[in-house]
């Protein structure tokens, strides 16, 4: 017997929105919980006001796969003014150095940009939401106190300039590990430089396999177009995740309703892997890990962590 498909109260999917300047990333959940009149969505990562580009927000059930999609890679447009360095490394900062660009050109730009590739340290901005002793840091600099953050990895798959050297200011393209600041990026450049810089403009255009193209203007978040907003809507089953698929035959489905693991026969995937267990529908039945490999047969056991089968 088939497991019965989950109920639910609400919808259960993916929904891509191109965020303008001037929204928070917690404006665009309340535009789309009134748009869709549901409570239960989340977003896979946040952007800063100034910010524009995509959001990615889980609906119902979605929910439980933030964790996944939020660890994609991510992809930004941008332009970097030399010369003035700021305490936000951002626009919306104050001033705190002005200082000569004589010399820079655009071969020094794409020489200093150059330093930061590949997995490095990264220093979060003061002006960010990391906690310190439970409290958010921008919170903390705000006040003038003195605010020390522990470095993170991070890795930069590309950053290079994409415009020419214009007004002492240039456009970039970036892709990078979730978890990098652009505009701490912007700043260290302008360090390498001698001049300072900071971050005047940033778009998000990709995460993971999603793109801005594919997404619904916040703007256009309005319940009286929630016909059309369903369009938009990525159906549960069918929202791509950053690791394997396994069929899984009747008596597994089974053993997967009751959070038991499970034996695969062929598996290409190693100890320690996410892989999201499939019925025979391609119905998605719950995200697991690999917690055992047998043999050098391909086989290996299959731990379920998060089951959605019979959720409501």
């Amino acid at each position: 017997m088939s497991p019965r498909r989950p109920k639910s109260s609400g919808l259960d999917g993916l929904l891509l929105v191109d965020k303008g300047r001037g929204y928070t990333s917690h404006d665009v959940v309340g535009r789309a919980r009134r748009a869709l009149g549901q409570r239960k969505i989340g977003h896979c990562g946040t952007l800063d006001p100034e910010a524009t580009g995509l959001l990615l927000l889980t609906l119902g059930r979605a929910t439980r796969l933030t964790r996944f999609l939020i660890r994609a890679p991510k992809v930004y447009e941008g332009t970097v003014k030399l010369g003035i360095a700021t305490d936000t490394y951002d626009a919306a900062g104050d001033t705190v150095t002005e200082s000569s660009t004589e010399g820079v050109t655009l071969e020094s730009i794409r020489e200093a940009m150059s330093q930061f590739q590949g997995k490095l340290l990264q220093t979060p901005p003061a002006f960010s939401a990391k906690k310190v002793g439970g409290r958010k840091s921008y919170e903390l600099a705000r006040k003038g106190e003195a605010v020390e953050l522990e470095p993170a990895e991070v890795e930069i798959f590309e950053f290079v300039a994409t415009s020419e050297l214009e007004d002492d200011s240039f456009d970039f393209r970036l892709s990078c590990s979730s978890g990098t600041y652009a505009r701490s990026l912007a700043h260290e450049v302008g360090q390498e430089l001698g001049c300072g810089a900071h971050l005047c403009a940033l778009r998000r255009t990709q995460i993971g396999p999603f793109a801005v193209s594919d997404a619904v203007r916040a703007d256009d978040l309005d319940e009286d177009d929630r016909d059309n907003l369903l369009e938009h809507v990525t159906p549960f089953d069918e929202i791509q995740l950053p690791f394997d698929d396994i069929r899984l035959d009747a008596s597994q489905e089974r053993r997967i309703r009751h959070g038991q693991t499970v034996v695969v026969p062929h598996l290409d995937s190693e100890e320690g892997d996410w892989v999201r267990l499939l019925s025979g529908r391609r119905q998605v039945l719950a995200v697991g890990s690999v917690i055992e490999r047998i043999g050098s047969r391909g086989m290996g056991v299959v731990q379920p962590r998060i089951v959605f089968v019979g959720q409501a």
